[in-house]
């Protein structure tokens, strides 16, 4: 017997008996997900200010896991893309900037199961930091409110194999220069090569992690946004064969 029958068999109205369910199960997940009724059916909105303000940085994280794990479900909820663009039109309160990879396969978007005007994006080869990606962070959290900095790499980057076997290639030549601290500082006995998946798989862990202090070293700003726990800045792995991201830290 599910929870409306059962109120309607204590005596009370059916009609009054939906309401109140209906209440409670939007009540409890709009403070993590922003959950609106749009047309008679649950789907996600943008983040208001007060949604996102009420956040602390560590349910920002749990707001992306929580989605991570409905895109591996196939459960993710119903964006009204419309609705979200008209709602974020006259202002937007992402919770969350990420620095990820523009590799076709890591959106991290959907990847994270977010709507319009949830979480600012920053792509680029490698998920590099750069002094003008740093800047956008910086924009993001000091300026905008966002309370997370998140840099995902994932698993089987072309951009991490690049920098491995030292392609040269146009202006391509100088963003992987930006990678190769992360493959001199990664321990492994294999063979160091491109075209070994586990050793990319490494770097691209190793290159996360530092990304993630460079942005600390070079943002003082941020670092004491994050020191005042105004902020968390933190790392991730996403993995392309489960659809599993890791956060790391």
């Amino acid at each position: 017997m599910n929870t409306v029958q059962s109120c309607c068999n204590e005596g009370f109205p059916q009609d009054h008996a939906k309401r109140e369910w209906l209440k409670a199960g939007i009540a409890a997940s709009a403070a993590v997900a922003g959950i609106t009724l749009l047309s008679g059916t649950a789907a996600a909105a943008s983040l208001s200010r007060q949604q996102r303000d009420a956040m602390t940085p560590d349910q920002v994280l749990d707001m992306l896991r929580e989605g991570n794990a409905r895109f591996r479900s196939g459960t993710m909820q119903s964006h009204d893309f419309l609705a979200q663009k008209r709602a974020s039109a006259s202002g937007q309160y992402p919770a969350a900037v990420i620095l990820s990879c523009i590799d076709s396969r890591a959106a991290a978007e959907i990847i994270f199961d977010t709507g319009i005007g949830d979480a600012f994006g920053a792509r680029i080869a490698g998920n590099v930091a750069t002094e003008d990606l740093i800047g956008s962070m910086e924009f993001a959290c000091a300026v905008a409110g966002a309370k997370l900095v998140l840099v995902m790499g994932h698993t089987g980057c072309g951009a991490i194999a690049g920098a491995i076997d030292d392609v040269r290639l146009g202006n391509l030549t100088g963003l992987l220069e930006r990678i190769k601290p992360a493959v001199d500082m990664t321990q492994y006995a294999g063979e160091r090569a491109g075209g070994n998946p586990e050793f990319v798989d490494a770097v691209a862990h190793t290159n996360v992690g530092y990304t993630v202090d460079l942005v600390r070293r070079q943002s003082p700003l941020l670092a004491g946004l994050e020191q005042q726990g105004k902020i968390r800045i933190m790392g991730a792995m996403y993995d392309l064969g489960n659809g599993m991201v890791t956060f790391l830290g």
